[in-house]
């Protein structure tokens, strides 16, 4: 169906959607560089202002199940414009909010705009280009959207010393409320949506075919294990395990935390291309990487002293950083392996595992620095990190039990002659194939 599509309105069509997830990250990364003004405006301490990040994350992924069933009930058009608009009210709140309560609300509706955008994105990618060039346009979009961060921090911070917090907050509210305009005019969506709205059986229905799938199984483990490090990091903890856990100078961490975007935005583009060229080699390349980001946790963790040099730092939250793009790996595989009308649900299950690895993680790191607070000189961050390195162990042995069972999936309908997504090679540590009928083509 794709490859049919006028190519000029595809990309035209895209690019005005890019541009509204852009915004969504700026939004979801606004409140990092206004930390500092949020403790003073809502008179709370450090743990209360995490509770900002822990709420937002935590509705995210909540929401990523029911916005993929709102996407393919609704298409991805009204999902975007719905998302758009409620960015744009959650940051006008927030700069009117002067209780806590009211600020948590504020967020609470951004995160909701945040968490039907991305999935809204790959439901238009997957309906406009082919599943050749799928990959590497989502992977691209994915690289786009990581601007979005670079204009929270730099800039955000600027014009908040320079019009105040009321003034920066209703300002992107307001242009952000604007856009809506170009969502609604310009997004096109390209399958017929249910006529009549759903049961409760028909969705549950839904949601288990998507799940049963052993493609979005290893989909949602692969998203699950690849980017909560560097989401974790980057929303939350990176800046004090830096300085505080790492001996790393405050001026210095915030260039070091900078490589967390950097390396979303360059390594992109190349893994889109690399698996978009070799789909045979997508689950190799998330192997690989987890095996890289485990051997850097294990240089940060065991280095004598707790104080590795800052290229080692540098490089392992470099390694940290391409997690994001490997995660993309999830969403080819869930285009490879539904059917057009049920991709936005399988996408949504699949882009949970990430955001709820994520949340995951940042709450476990809390929980264990309050527990070692009276370890010394920082050691208490080596002890916390542990939590994240589990969960790193955790999604990979998962992730390896699902790509077993989905690569037998494909031999089985190799062998009954029927068209499979990717050609395989058999290998000694291969799964029989299965008996029974696949779920999926």
């Amino acid at each position: 169906m794709a490859a049919d599509r006028p190519e000029r309105r595809a990309w035209w069509i895209w690019s005005v959607a890019v541009v509204a997830y852009l915004a969504a990250v700026f939004h979801r990364g606004s409140l990092g560089v206004a930390g500092t003004q949020a403790l003073e405006r809502f008179d709370v301490g450090p743990a209360a202002l995490s509770a900002f990040t822990v709420l937002q994350v935590g509705i995210y992924a909540g929401m990523q199940v029911p916005t993929g069933l709102l996407v393919d009930r609704y298409g991805a058009r009204r999902v975007i414009t719905t998302a758009v608009l409620l960015l744009g009210t959650g940051q006008v709140l927030f700069a009117l909010a002067d209780t806590y309560a009211m600020g948590l609300a504020a967020r609470g509706v951004l995160g909701l705009g945040d968490a039907l955008m991305w999935v809204s994105i790959l439901r238009l990618v997957a309906a406009y280009f082919s599943a050749r060039r799928y990959a590497l346009v989502a992977t691209v979009s994915s690289a786009l959207g990581a601007l979005g961060g670079v204009a929270a921090t730099f800039p955000l911070a600027a014009a908040l010393r320079t019009i105040g917090w009321t003034g920066t907050f209703l300002l992107v509210g307001g242009l952000t409320m604007v856009y809506a305009a170009m969502t609604v005019s310009v997004v096109r969506d390209t399958t017929p949506k249910a006529s009549s709205p759903q049961s409760g059986g028909a969705v549950l229905a839904q949601v288990r075919a998507a799940w049963s799938v052993p493609g979005t199984r290893l989909a949602f483990w692969t998203h699950f294990c690849t980017m909560f490090v560097s989401g974790a990091l980057t929303l939350l903890w990176g800046f004090p395990y830096l300085v505080h856990g790492l001996g790393v100078a405050a001026s210095t961490a915030s260039v070091v935390l900078s490589l967390l975007i950097i390396g979303q935005v360059v390594g992109g583009p190349v893994v889109g291309a690399l698996i978009g060229k070799r789909p045979e080699c997508r689950m190799w390349l998330v192997m690989g990487y987890l095996g890289l980001n485990a051997l850097s946790w294990v240089a940060l963790l065991t280095w004598p002293q707790g104080r590795p040099p800052l290229a080692v730092i540098a490089v392992a939250f470099l390694v940290f950083a391409f997690g994001g793009p490997v995660s993309s790996v999830a969403f080819a595989l869930v285009r490879d392996y539904n059917s057009l009308r049920q991709v936005g649900t399988a996408t949504g299950v699949a882009n949970a595992g990430g955001h709820s690895a994520t949340a995951l993680g940042v709450l476990g790191v809390g929980v264990v620095l309050d527990l070692v607070e009276w370890m010394p000189g920082g050691s208490e961050y080596r002890v916390a990190m542990l939590a994240l390195v589990a969960m790193l162990l955790f999604g990979a042995s998962r992730t390896w039990v699902w790509w077993r069972r989905a690569r037998a999936e494909v031999f089985a309908a190799a062998q009954r002659g029927e068209q499979v997504p990717v050609l395989l090679h058999r290998h000694r540590w291969d799964l029989e194939a299965p008996r029974r009928e696949p779920v999926a083509a």
